[in-house]
């Protein structure tokens, strides 16, 4: 295998392990996902196993019998460690170790590591920083024996070995502090919200499995100039623009991180003030890979992780990304969704319609009013011309005489 492999002896060489039960049908498209992960993270994958168990094994993961058909496997392919499609528990992890001997990683160290690599902005790293430490925590004795053979490489970027060495109220010690950041930065996105509530600027967030195509949608409509890149996880901090809609009205644009399978609860907790951002949006513009096999196991993965976070009563917008890739065209449904569009963001099919859709949602939110306003009151048609659509003014002797559509919001704040 070496030979497929460019410089690969620079990179940690792994093995996939993931485990079958009766219930799952999707371990393979699970492993499949889990390579894209390894790949993200630098490593090569020079095989796969997979066991069919009833349960998985509480004490290795797997059984005796395919450890030993892992372990062959591993020497056979020169392989340098195993990571296991599932979060391992602390026991797991330790007697894995052992039975190997050689270094043994699981689904959430790879993603920790992976966010950890692509955090660029201080509450980022400190989300980053909150969940790795609390993962090891929880596994801080069974890392303390693999402490000799982990050296660099996938699972020691962020806090990095030194933080493994740290007895356990240093670390508790650590995640106290940045919890107290943490809640500064939950507090600053709060005031930040308050603002555009009372700014009445519409909100609408961008969703969807990791590279749907989220970034690209902002991208290509706000000229955001977000990172963009087809791997997992390319961007990790929310950004918001402006799209300026074609009646005049503004609408906030955010982007949020992506959702997969199996996303560790301690990234969940740490970015709940980033991925909060749906639960406090007007609309959610759900991005779907309308090219990938697994297009409703992934929708699946949003929804339930929506109502994890509390996102109920929305408006949402499924937009079935990605169709410059589809060969075979076929109607596309979201039974969940309020509206479906077929779009290509990257060559910008289908936003115009988009635009169109968000334009007749506001709409319907807004009151028609016909009046006249007193001179002295000109200032209401100030609100009117900010947060409305004016379509209509006239200077008449007895004042200004408006035709327009305002938000709900500001209605009492205009009236005369």
């Amino acid at each position: 295998m070496a030979e497929l492999y460019e410089n690969d002896e620079l990179q940690e060489r792994v093995i996939l392990v993931g485990v079958s039960m009766q219930d799952e049908d999707d371990t393979e498209e699970s492993l499949d996902e889990l390579k894209d992960l390894a790949d993200t993270a630098g490593a090569v994958t020079v095989a796969k196993l997979i066991q069919n168990r009833e349960q998985i094994h509480p004490g290795t993961y797997i059984g005796k019998g395919k450890i030993a058909e892992l372990k062959e496997l591993a020497q056979l392919m020169d392989a340098t460690g195993v990571i296991c499609d599932d979060e391992l528990s602390p026991a797991q992890l330790r007697n894995l170790e052992q039975e190997l001997d050689m270094k043994v990683m699981d689904r959430t160290l790879i993603i920790l590591d992976i966010f950890a690599a692509r955090a660029s902005t201080s509450e980022g790293k400190i989300q980053v920083e909150l969940a790795q430490l609390k993962y090891r925590l929880a596994r801080l004795v069974g890392l303390r024996s693999s402490l000799s053979r982990l050296g660099g490489g996938i699972g020691t970027r962020g806090p990095g070995e030194k933080k493994l060495e740290m007895d356990r109220r240093l670390i508790k010690d650590r995640i106290s502090q940045l919890n107290k950041e943490l809640a500064e930065v939950k507090r600053h996105r709060e005031v930040i919200r308050s603002r555009r509530s009372r700014n009445n600027v519409p909100v609408a967030a961008i969703v969807g499995y990791t590279n749907a195509g989220k970034s690209t949608l902002l991208n290509t409509l706000t000229d955001a100039g977000v990172l963009e890149e087809d791997k997992l996880f390319a961007t990790l901090d929310p950004t918001t623009r402006t799209l300026k809609l074609e009646s005049g009205q503004e609408v906030l644009l955010t982007d949020t991180v992506g959702f997969i399978r199996k996303l560790p609860h301690h990234l969940i907790e740490a970015f709940r003030s980033t991925l909060e951002e749906a639960k406090y949006a007007d609309i959610i513009l759900h991005v779907v890979d309308a090219s990938n096999p697994q297009m409703e196991k992934q929708m699946h993965v949003v929804y339930d992780t929506l109502s994890e976070l509390g996102v109920k009563g929305k408006t949402v917008i499924t937009l079935f990304n990605k169709q410059d890739k589809i060969q075979e065209k076929e109607r596309l449904r979201d039974f969940k969704a309020d509206k479906t569009l077929n779009i290509s963001a990257k060559q910008g099919t289908g936003l115009d319609e988009l635009k169109s859709v968000l334009e007749e949602i506001l709409q319907a939110r807004n009151v028609l009013i016909e009046r006249v306003y007193p001179y002295d009151k000109a200032g209401c048609i100030q609100l009117i011309r900010k947060y409305g659509q004016l379509l209509e003014e006239d200077y008449r002797p007895e004042g200004i005489y408006v035709r327009a559509y305002i938000p709900m919001e500001i209605y009492g704040m205009t009236e005369v």
